[in-house]
């Protein structure tokens, strides 16, 4: 019903509207929930999509991730269709393509960011452009420090830096702009003990430039201070 939600993958604060927007991945829709008193159900904004990450830009528009077709569309908000802005050739890993895309970020140039999470590398999508870049990874699974695996949430600062949450890996790694070759562990990386990562999600940033990571298998959200 529009008053439930099956496996909620992410969420975005839309504070025009004062709302929160939700990837029901389990229901194939996204959805916009009122944060006003009073409401007791969502509205559907996209419906039959395989969705798992959205992103918000600074005019407005809703970047969405389609597991299922393998692309990554923006929206104005209240189209169906939306545009194609990255992948939409088919499963694969060549650089017209994604294979299962889950997390999303947008710049403010709008250019997109993509974990490419079964080519366990980071695309990023100039505006308009008809095939990514491999940021991050692309040489295959594995915990090297030029590998990920199954990378998931990710964020990008203002001077361009990448940090992705290497989910298998168990840790956080940062990629500084232009160092294609390697990026650093900025947290986790020692197994997946209590004072470890075990399967990190999504990642968020304060003011005050303190890491937040969904630590998804310890069952909690953990916060690091970043140098």
């Amino acid at each position: 019903g529009l008053h439930q939600l099956k496996y909620p993958t992410d969420v975005l604060i839309d504070k025009e509207t004062d709302s929160l927007i939700i990837c029901d991945y389990g229901n194939d829709r996204v959805v916009r929930w009122s944060r006003r008193s009073g409401a007791t159900q969502g509205e559907i904004l996209i419906d039959n999509i395989n969705c798992w990450g959205l992103a918000m830009d600074e005019q407005r528009y809703l970047y969405v991730s389609d597991e299922g077709k393998y692309e990554v569309r923006r929206y104005q908000l209240g189209e169906k269709n939306g545009t194609l802005v990255a992948g939409g050739n088919g499963k694969g890993d060549g650089l017209n393509q994604l294979n299962y895309p889950t997390y999303l970020f947008v710049d403010r140039q709008q250019n997109v960011y993509v974990s490419d999470h079964n080519n366990h590398r980071v695309m990023k999508w100039v505006k308009g452009a008809t095939e990514g870049i491999v940021v991050a990874g692309g040489q295959g699974y594995g915990n090297a420090l030029t590998q990920f695996g199954y990378p998931q949430g990710l964020l990008v600062d203002t001077v361009g830096t990448l940090y992705v949450a290497d989910s298998f890996n168990h840790r956080v790694m940062r990629w500084t702009q232009g160092d294609k070759k390697h990026g650093t562990v900025i947290a986790g990386g020692n197994g997946q003990g209590a004072n470890q990562l075990n399967g990190p999600y999504g990642l968020s940033f304060d003011r005050h430039g303190n890491l937040y990571v969904s630590d998804r298998n310890n069952h909690r959200v953990q916060r690091f201070s970043i140098e």
